[in-house]
């Protein structure tokens, strides 16, 4: 049984207009995605800025209203829980924010940021409440000094290993990672990274690990779901999205990450070219007549592409 399984989930968002302000239409941000995560399982979740994979994450969460779908979590129907304080499901389930400043409260010490879940779902003492925040300081590499700093005293990777710190305070089986890498500069990114490997191990987490970038979702996640326009143009395991992409946009998602190997530079831009011209010539064979993505096909026993 999956740890958490999405349901045609749908988010869209009203547009209106006129002097009584009606709905005109609607933006489709989400728009019928279906997947499943199993526990200890990292699903990578790839798109260009506007494709709907953040509005995904933070619906699953309740960040977001859900306009249609079912969320199942531990086979439990938890649609109904979603955005309310204090349920069952918000101790499952955690997020990581790609701003790592702005989802820290700036007038508040570290201590009183990661024990926030603490006094929202358990009775400690000040004593019980001050050791269980040195321990997660500790899971993260931080010394029980930074309990009593603030947000502002710490650089960009240290602040993200608080908001890790602050995820895992309740211990849940499900984080939701929203890019928290991409405000990073390199060797961060590689350690928070791997750091993020590590405690999934040691816990046993699952992640949906959001993304733009498919160089770090091939390093984080053992399956990926490609996202665009609101819905899912290829879904299904690590190897088979990267070494035989069949919709047009995963091609050119691969064909942009960058490859330093001088020795395959001249196959790397014949792939490029290739993808440029199949681009250019056959575009609205992987879109409808409304340019819009078509429902997802098997292809394989791990392999969803969308096609007509």
């Amino acid at each position: 049984m999956p740890l958490l399984e999405v349901k045609d989930l749908s988010v869209y968002f009203p547009i209106r207009g006129g002097i009584l302000g009606r709905t005109l239409n609607y933006v489709k941000a989400v728009d019928g995605v279906s997947f499943s995560i199993e526990e200890g399982e990292t699903l990578g979740l790839v798109g260009e800025s506007g494709s709907g994979k953040s509005t995904t994450g933070k619906a699953i969460i309740g960040l977001t209203k859900i306009t249609q779908g079912q969320i199942l979590f531990n086979g439990e129907d938890i649609t109904k829980y979603i955005g309310k304080n204090h349920s069952p499901y918000r101790r499952g389930v955690q997020m990581i924010f790609q701003d790592a400043y702005s989802s820290l409260n700036p007038k508040k010490r570290v201590l009183d940021i990661i024990a926030e879940p603490l006094r929202n779902f358990e009775k400690l003492t000040v004593a019980q409440e001050r050791k269980k925040v040195d321990e997660l300081l500790d899971i993260v590499g931080l010394s029980s000094d930074t309990a009593i700093k603030y947000p502002h005293e710490f650089s960009g990777g240290q602040r993200q290993r608080i908001g890790i710190a602050r995820a895992m305070a309740l211990k849940p089986k499900l984080i939701i990672a929203d890019e928290p890498v991409s405000a990073l500069d390199l060797s961060v990114q590689a350690q928070v990274l791997n750091f993020m490997k590590d405690i999934q191990q040691q816990f046993k987490l699952a992640y949906l690990f959001v993304s733009h970038d498919l160089g770090v979702v091939e390093h984080m996640c053992s399956n990926i779901a490609i996202m665009h326009k609101g819905r899912f143009v290829e879904h299904g395991s690590k190897e088979n999205v990267y070494r035989n992409p069949q919709h047009i946009y995963t091609k050119r998602l691969i064909a942009a990450i960058p490859d330093i190997d001088p020795e395959k530079r001249e196959e790397t831009q014949i792939f490029r070219d290739k993808v440029a011209e199949e681009y250019t010539q056959k575009y609205n064979d992987y879109y409808n007549a409304d340019h819009l993505v078509y429902d997802l096909k098997k292809i394989s026993d791990k392999h969803y592409v969308a096609l007509p």
